[in-house]
């Protein structure tokens, strides 16, 4: 399990919420977790109970695709996941992901949006890296982040997934599914059938709520671009390279 880290206020908080959720993990069966925390170049350890056993490295540049590249790089076992340091994953996360990866090779899934509270926002159809999971040949066929991808790292990686000839399953509450409009009432979804390749399908799971709860607060990555300027033209620019490339924008 990769969590990238930056260093801020909230670091050490969000971290022991995230790697709390990485133990909770319900299995059947006995299993290792390798938690690997990647910083940025030159960036302090945080210091914080819960945290204990995670192993610490340093990306050899800033920004979340080298943090998330230098995880992967170091990471051991069979499979690969991310989870962002402000994230977290529902106890069930782990184990729906395994049994879906029994008929293909990639997964992804909704979030739950909620505020620094803890008070839920919205759900968010988009695939975010936290709610990925892969057996790590999948990684290694369709290789690392592109670096010079600030803001739109994710949909340049899911660019090539979908160009590739992995399936993927992108996990979603059951009853979204039972709704004769769920593709109507969830636009997103479509979005992702249409923007996410040719072997890209939804999977149900039973649980009322996403498997991945995602915080929204300034210092996120959204939260930035909302109130920067220079950002917006940054993630502007990539979106255009991105449609440039795949003739979409990668979901």
């Amino acid at each position: 399990m990769v969590i990238p880290s930056r260093t801020q206020p909230n670091q050490s908080r969000f971290l022991t919420r995230s790697v709390a959720s990485i133990h909770a993990q319900v299995l059947g069966v006995d299993a290792d977790f390798e938690i690997i925390v990647s910083l940025d170049r030159g960036a302090a350890v945080p210091q914080a109970e819960g945290i204990e056993g995670v192993r610490f490295i340093e990306a050899e540049a800033q920004g979340q695709a080298a943090a998330l590249n230098a995880g992967a790089a170091v990471a051991g076992g069979d499979y690969l996941a991310f989870l962002e340091d402000d994230d977290e994953w529902h106890p069930a996360k782990t184990a729906y992901a395994l049994r879906v990866l029994e008929r293909c090779d990639f997964v992804s899934s909704t979030q739950l949006e909620v505020d620094e509270s803890g008070q839920a926002l919205r759900v968010n159809d988009f695939p975010t890296p936290s709610g990925w999971f892969m057996p790590m040949s999948s990684w290694r066929l369709i290789g690392a982040f592109d670096t010079s991808y600030r803001w739109h790292l994710d949909n340049e990686w899911l660019g090539r997934l979908g160009d590739s000839r992995l399936r993927r399953l992108h996990l979603v509450e059951a009853r979204t599914l039972r709704d004769s409009h769920a593709l109507s009432s969830h636009p997103h979804l479509l979005q992702c059938l249409r923007a996410g390749g040719p072997n890209v399908q939804l999977c149900g799971h039973p649980l009322e709520v996403p498997l991945v709860r995602r915080m929204v607060h300034a210092q996120s990555g959204m939260g930035q671009i909302a109130r920067n300027e220079s950002a917006q033209a940054q993630a502007r620019a990539e979106g255009h390279r991105l449609i440039d490339r795949f003739q979409r924008f990668p979901w």
